[in-house]
């Protein structure tokens, strides 16, 4: 490792290059290095929001009662909401040039950081699979197309998918795995293409829905369950404001490791106002277009399709189909590198630099995708926001309001950047651990907990009182109010030697 960091000198250098904290991937980034503008950062979240997921968000919303822009607004609102921990939270990647993990060590001592981005990472392992699963069914679907005989076979024992299915997973896996190897460059490469031409893909979907429905449906003026006289009258909030904590859940994990990109930005205006522009607008823009098409099927086919892939195997020109499987492909496989290895790469780094890389941290995630089997995770609209994202968002709410109160409140948005690299300094706490970020962390999740074991049935439904297994319905704000005050008391109350 030579100058890990051009702004400090040559003595820091030292102090951090000897450490055992660090390796090339977790080391601050210099200020030459720093080459993200506004329209970088705007490009990565159109490159990351732009896809399957998102075309598909609003489906559950508009199955549990919405009508359309009920759906587009809830989506729009919760991606506003996160922004905000989002920015904050990259303020110190900026000013720093540190990874999430690294940022971790300032609030939960140079050991305890393993423990929230662990949890960011075992996140980030689910949705590699969900992207790597939705790809291989793109692949699998299309390519059913031209040889129906392949999707006929029987599920196999434990996975519950066929052995086509399986296939076009582990084949579309491999080439997540082959990007990753190729390193951030071609990950780079990758988000560059893939920015316009899923954009394209959505707005000629909309343009071709329109002009064979001859408007865009039933849908778009389908009534809100919760109307006055409709079957849900009156319910409206009851079901809006999980359906929200849902939609924070969705980009809950880049709120805490959005570090892993910001240290690249040029100046902290440069990733407010890039990311201000790129998610929220995205989000809405993409799942309208899902809700429009969706709703044009209805009157072109006489059916209600909500996944994308579906919509394109009903062309019969090959041409056609081979050009959208690659675009999806390709645009899949860009979301899925971007938002659901860099950060888990640099997490399992972080368990020990001198032995994992960023690379080998990729493969560590991919594994654990597969095994995590992520078809099961989609496989149920409802348990999709209801248990697969709220029950995260309340894992990483917590962790979002204990980084927030620890760098703004506490420290004053000042770190010891040298500190950060060294095992028995100033971020060492209790053995490397602090038992104020501790605590904090497991009385935030602890309301929670009792609504999420309602909710995968492990616990009867009349053993937990009504208003206690609601809590979990507003899992984020919950675990982040709650740990956002806990860790402010801890700190004033403890003695500073045991902090």
């Amino acid at each position: 490792m030579n100058s890990i960091h051009a702004d400090l000198t040559e003595s820091q250098q030292a102090a951090i290059q000897s450490r055992v904290l660090v390796n090339r991937d977790l080391a601050p980034v210099s200020s030459a290095q720093r080459k993200w503008r506004v329209g970088s950062f705007a490009a990565l979240w159109i490159s990351m929001s732009a896809c399957i997921p998102t075309y598909m968000l609003a489906s559950s919303l508009i199955g549990g009662g919405m009508n359309w822009w009920q759906a587009v607004l809830t989506i729009f609102l919760g991606n506003l909401i996160v922004l905000i921990p989002m920015i904050l939270n990259a303020h110190a990647g900026t000013k720093y040039g540190i990874p999430f993990p690294v940022y971790c060590r300032a609030a939960f001592g140079t050991v305890g950081a393993n423990i929230p981005a662990l949890l960011r990472a075992l996140v980030a392992c689910g949705w590699f699979g969900i992207q790597a699963w939705i790809g291989g069914n793109a692949i699998y679907k299309i390519l059913g197309v031209f040889w129906p005989a392949m999707t006929s076979g029987a599920a196999l024992p434990v996975l519950g998918i066929n052995p086509a299915q399986f296939l076009c997973f582990l084949f579309f896996w491999g080439i997540n795995m082959w990007v990753i190897h190729r390193g951030i460059d071609t990950i780079r490469l990758l988000l560059n293409i893939k920015a316009p031409l899923l954009i394209a893909l959505g707005l000629l979907l909309l343009w071709w829905a329109y002009r064979e429905a001859g408007g865009f449906g039933p849908i778009l003026s389908q009534p809100s369950a919760f109307d006055a006289g409709q079957p849900k009258a009156g319910q409206f909030w009851v079901y809006f404001f999980p359906a929200l904590t849902g939609m924070i859940g969705f980009w809950a994990t880049l709120s805490l490791n959005i570090p892993d990109f910001s240290r690249y930005a040029k100046t902290q205006r440069d990733q407010v106002i890039g990311q201000a522009l790129g998610l929220p607008t995205t989000m809405a823009l993409y799942s309208f277009i899902g809700v429009a098409v969706t709703s044009a099927t209805t009157i072109i086919y006489g059916t209600t399709i909500w996944d994308p892939v579906d919509v394109l195997t009903r062309f019969t020109n090959p041409v056609v189909l081979v050009v959208a499987m690659l675009a999806l492909c390709i645009a899949t496989l860009a979301t899925n590198i971007a938002a659901n290895v860099v950060s888990p790469a640099n997490d399992f780094a972080h368990l020990a630099p001198r032995r994992i890389s960023f690379r080998v941290g990729g493969y560590i995630t991919g594994i654990i995708g597969v095994l995590m089997m992520p078809w099961k995770l989609v496989a149920d609209p409802t348990g999709y926001i209801f248990t697969w994202l709220i029950a995260y968002s309340a894992l990483l709410g917590p962790i979002g309001g204990i980084l927030i109160a620890d760098y703004f409140v506490w420290r004053k948005r000042k770190l010891d950047l040298v500190a950060l690299y060294q095992p028995a300094g100033e971020y060492r706490f209790t053995n490397g651990f602090s038992l104020v970020a501790m605590v904090a962390l497991v009385v935030a999740i602890l309301p929670s907990l009792p609504g999420f074991l309602v909710q995968v049935k492990l616990v009867k439904t009349e053993l937990v009182p009504p208003a206690l297994a609601d809590l979990y319905h507003y899992a984020w704000f919950v675990g982040f109010a709650v740990a956002f005050v806990v860790y402010l008391i801890g700190r004033k109350i403890t003695p500073t030697q045991t902090r």
